[in-house]
Order: C-alpha cells, then sequence, then structure tokens
C-alpha cells in the first residue's frame, strides 16, 4: 500500500509541476503573446472563450501565489532566490513570492493527499506520521529541485554557445561593426542556435539603447547568467573599452581560450564515461552473461553429482 500512496503522490507531483511551470513567466513574452493573440482563420468563438478562460484561471492562480508567497516570505528570502531566478531565466519583480507560495502550497497538497490516501490503508501512527512528514518534505522540495534542474540546463547551454557567439563576434568587428552593432548582430544569428544566448545579448544591446551604459549592461548580463564564462567575458569587454586597446584582437584571443576549455569540458566528460558505464554493467549485463555462461555448466555438474 506504501507503493499506491507514491505512485498517487508522484501523479499529483506532475500534474501540479506542469500548472505551475507556466506560472512564473517572464513578463516581455507574457505581455508580447498578449498584444499579439489574434483569432486564426476559422477559429472558433468558442476556443476562443476557453483561451481566454485559461488565462483568467492562470493569472488567478498566480496572484494568490504571489499573495500567499508574500505573506510566508521574508525580505532575505526573496534577496536570496531573486539571483536563482534571474539565473533559470525568470525576470518578473514577483517571481520569488510565486515560488515560495508554489512551496508552501505544493507542502500543504502532497500531505493532505497522503492523509487522503492514508484513510483507506490501516498504517500505524509512526508510519502515518513518517508518510505525511515525507510527503510535505517532497512538495517542499520540489519547485526548489525544478529550479536548480533548470538553471543548470540554461547555463550549459550558455556555456557551451559563447565560443560560436564570439567567433561572429570577432567576423562582425572585422568587418566594421562597432561593439554595440555587434551586439546586436550577434543576437539575431545566434537565435537559430541558442534562443537563450540571442535573448540575453538582446537585452543588454536593448539596456544599452535605452541609456545604461555599455558598462553597466555588460555587467548585468554576467549577474542575470552566473556563468563564469560569460563574467570573464564581459570583464573583458569591459577592461578592452576602458583601456582603448583593440576589441578584435581581445575577442579573438578570448574565443580560442573559450574553444580550448570548450574541448577540454568535452574530455572530461568522456574520461568519465568509462566510470559512469561500470555501474550498468555490473548490474544489468554482468548478471546476464553469467546466467548464459554458467548455466548449462550448473546443470551438468548438478546431474553429473545427483548420478551418486
Amino acid at each position: 500500500m506504501i507503493w499506491i500512496v507514491v505512485l498517487l503522490i508522484a501523479t499529483s507531483v506532475a500534474l501540479l509541476v506542469m500548472g505551475i511551470a507556466g506560472v512564473v513567466t517572464d513578463p516581455e513574452t507574457r505581455l508580447v503573446r498578449r498584444r499579439l493573440q489574434t483569432a486564426p482563420v476559422g477559429l472558433r468563438m468558442s476556443e476562443l472563450r476557453e483561451r481566454r478562460r485559461r488565462r483568467r484561471s492562470r493569472e488567478s492562480l498566480e496572484a494568490f501565489l504571489e499573495a500567499f508567497g508574500a505573506k510566508v516570505s521574508g525580505d532575505k528570502d526573496r534577496t536570496h532566490l531573486r539571483d536563482r531566478l534571474l539565473h533559470a531565466g525568470y525576470r518578473r519583480p514577483s517571481a520569488g513570492m510565486i515560488f515560495m507560495g508554489s512551496r508552501v502550497v505544493l507542502a500543504g497538497l502532497f500531505a493532505l493527499t497522503a492523509a487522503l490516501v492514508l484513510t483507506f490503508v490501516s498504517v500505524t501512527p509512526q508510519q502515518r506520521f513518517l508518510v505525511l512528514l515525507g510527503s510535505a518534505v517532497l512538495g517542499w522540495m520540489l519547485p526548489f529541485l525544478y529550479l536548480k534542474k533548470k538553471v543548470q540546463a540554461r547555463q550549459d547551454e550558455l556555456q557551451r554557445t559563447l565560443p560560436d557567439a564570439l567567433d561572429l563576434m570577432v567576423v562582425c568587428v572585422e568587418a566594421g561593426l562597432g561593439l554595440n552593432q555587434a551586439l546586436v548582430r550577434v543576437g539575431e544569428e545566434m537565435d537559430r542556435v541558442s534562443t537563450t544566448l540571442a535573448e540575453e545579448l538582446t537585452l543588454v544591446s536593448l539596456e544599452i539603447r535605452a541609456g545604461t551604459p555599455r558598462e553597466d549592461a555588460l555587467a548585468n548580463l554576467g549577474k542575470r547568467t552566473g556563468v563564469s564564462d560569460i563574467r570573464a567575458f564581459t570583464s573583458m569587454l569591459i577592461q578592452t573599452d576602458r583601456f582603448g586597446t583593440s576589441i578584435a584582437d581581445a575577442l579573438r584571443v578570448h574565443a580560442d581560450e573559450l574553444r580550448t576549455k570548450r574541448r577540454q569540458r568535452a574530455e572530461e566528460e568522456a574520461a568519465k564515461l568509462t566510470v559512469k558505464m561500470l555501474i550498468p554493467i555490473v548490474m544489468f549485463i554482468f548478471p546476464a552473461i553469467f546466467l548464459v555462461i554458467l548455466g548449462p555448466a550448473v546443470f551438468h555438474v548438478s546431474e553429473f553429482f545427483g548420478m551418486f
């Protein structure tokens, strides 16, 4: 019966994560989608009403989580979460409150689901307490694990595609474009390879157009991403701009260094592969091989000794 409880909790986890994943979204993306939402040809009014109803439901859930998270989270929690949410791509000011609200709500829902399931199962009070506590802890930790995975995936994508972006930037600068125009051009071209990196470079160019000093805009890029290679890249651009050295030469040297780092990371992962393969080999492949090789011998030996 414990497995039934675990199965129900896992199902509710999947459904709730899918619902909350669409709550903490980028404000610019949602605003553009809302403004550009038009009725395709042949779209029925019932489908439009259904879309509006879903949007209102999502906004109501978002407002509830935001209000609930504002009560349970302190200023220190919001400050700590802001950087992590920025690294994951969530730039809304209310993203931290929504995140904390979702953690508390999920913990309560998981504990309530486990309590309802345990009413049909005969368990001891100690087992009931452990299941309820484990369900609440799982619901509390699930949004944090999702955020951690999202940050890691986003940073890996940025780190992997940055050398290609620097190569394009070297070509643009050597062709006569300034650094600001090169950032715009590279952002447009990298959209076909990495939407995340293209979005970050576009934000840098938009900040510069809005009047932000280029040094501050580049420093904000390193803070938003949290990637060490991007921070080194922005520091190099700031120092190059400050001392008046050649941007093309600095970009070329930095691009060569990043390509070397990328190759070394790939070699490191390849070296780890042999060790990681030992676990499935020992657990799944070796038993089958032993069964095929030693199985007939065991039968022969048993028949031989069975004759006496």
